[in-house]
Order: C-alpha cells, then sequence, then structure tokens
C-alpha cells in the first residue's frame, strides 16, 4: 500500500472528509465479575447508550455502526432508535481485529475516515472525537491520548530491566481515527501475517504510518471492572 499521500503535512486548512464511527461491544466483560458491562446501567441508562450518543452529539461522526454480540442486537437496536446516525448493529467476530472489519463493512460507501471507538469508554466528549477526527483528516491517522503519571518498569522474569522516560510516554485511548481505506488494508495485511495487534493504530503502524497524538481526556477511561464502573458513575454524577 502507498502511504505517501497520508504522510505530508497539510499546508492549507483540509475540507472535512466524511466520518463515519464504529464502536464495538462485542467483549465478554471477563473481568467485570458477572456484570454485562455494555447494558449495565449508568446514571439511569445502558453503559451504550452513553456511548453512541456521544457520537451522535458530534458534528464530525455522518453515521454510527455498533458491533456487540448476537444476542444484544435486538436491544441494542431499541436503545439506538432515536439516534439519526446509527446506520446498523452488527454482530462481532472472534477478535476485536475481526469486529473491527465487520464495522467497517457495513458503513456506507461515502465514509473516507473512520473512527474506531471502545463501547466501553461511555465518558468520551463531543470535543475529543472532534479533535481526533480533525487531526486524521489532516495526518491520515490520529489518536487521543493522555500524560501517564506513574512510572512505568519494563520487567521481565519479576525483574526490572529498564525505567522509560514518563515524559516520553501516553496513554492512549479511543476514538482512533483513520483514512477508511488504509484502516481497512492495515487490518487485512495483520491478519494474512498473523499478527496480534493490541489497538488499531498497532495495525496501521505496522505499515510505517505515524499516528498524530492529541489530546485526549482524563474522564474518558475504560469501564473494564466494576470499580471502574462505580468511578464513572461518580464522574457523572459530579458532573466532572
Amino acid at each position: 500500500m502507498d502511504i505517501t499521500r497520508f504522510t505530508r503535512p497539510a499546508r492549507r486548512l483540509l475540507p472535512l472528509k466524511t466520518c463515519g464511527a464504529v464502536i464495538v461491544a462485542a467483549g465478554s466483560a471477563s473481568r467485570m465479575q458477572g456484570i454485562d458491562k455494555v447494558m449495565a446501567p449508568l446514571k439511569g441508562e445502558p453503559m451504550i447508550l452513553h456511548t453512541v450518543r456521544a457520537f451522535q452529539n458530534c458534528d464530525a461522526i455522518s453515521e454510527v455502526v455498533v458491533v456487540t454480540r448476537e444476542d444484544l442486537i435486538l436491544p441494542i437496536t431499541g436503545l439506538c432508535k432515536n439516534l439519526s446516525k446509527v446506520r446498523a448493529v452488527v454482530a462481532g467476530g472472534t477478535s476485536r481485529q475481526a469486529s473491527v472489519h465487520l464495522g467497517l463493512n457495513a458503513l456506507s460507501d461515502k465514509v473516507e475516515l473512520a473512527a474506531v471507538h471502545d463501547g466501553a469508554r461511555p465518558l468520551v466528549s463531543w470535543q475529543v472525537i472532534d479533535r481526533v477526527v480533525r487531526a486524521a483528516n489532516t495526518y491520515g491517522a490520529a489518536a487521543p491520548a493522555i500524560p501517564v503519571k506513574d512510572t512505568v518498569k519494563v520487567v521481565q522474569s519479576g525483574l526490572v530491566k529498564t525505567t522509560p522516560d514518563r515524559d516520553t510516554l501516553r496513554a492512549v485511548q479511543t476514538p482512533q481515527v483513520f483514512d477508511f481505506d488504509l484502516l481497512r488494508g492495515a487490518l487485512k495485511q495483520a491478519e494474512l501475517d498473523n499478527a496480534p495487534v493490541t489497538d488499531d493504530c498497532s495495525a496501521v503502524e505496522r505499515l510505517g504510518m505515524k499516528i498524530k497524538i492529541v489530546e485526549g481526556e482524563e474522564r474518558n477511561l475504560k469501564v473494564t471492572t466494576p470499580m471502574d464502573l462505580r468511578l464513572a458513575e461518580l464522574i457523572l454524577e459530579e458532573g466532572l
């Protein structure tokens, strides 16, 4: 794939391309102690509804596809019936990569940029979404991130090997936004190479593509444990 067209710095403000969002909510929630986090109540509403509504409220997003478990297609479809940007709710695959691929396939032909977001990040703001979309519109690939607060150690066999400079470390969030063809090609190549990737940026990085990092938000946390869910509830209650 020729990626040179994505790597040239922009010299002028580019027209904003059409961006579709894929919200991935097909996981098993193995660390939630029996709580189905996709439908877990968060300030009186299922968590997934908070997530989807953030994209509904962002003008930079034209359409949304939710990828979820087979048993949740009908419930989530019902929840999203009044959200005009939701194009489809589809079943996910056996891996996150497969689920993202299925979500991309469900977007319309007019989509030029694809935003991929964790369904378990319900507190993402429309401002973060907008920032990442506009950065990807210029650079071809972008993601939000926040500085790492703790000192990070690289450990091998129970012993510290190195201590990276904390000033160079960032905790990457979602949505991660890419040129549509670039992302689809990167995921396909990772699949052909049988290369496990931890996020969509990793797949694109394998092609030699640079990712533009923009400012994320601490409140854009990922709900992985029951404690995360309680923290998200507190943030909403306090209006933080």
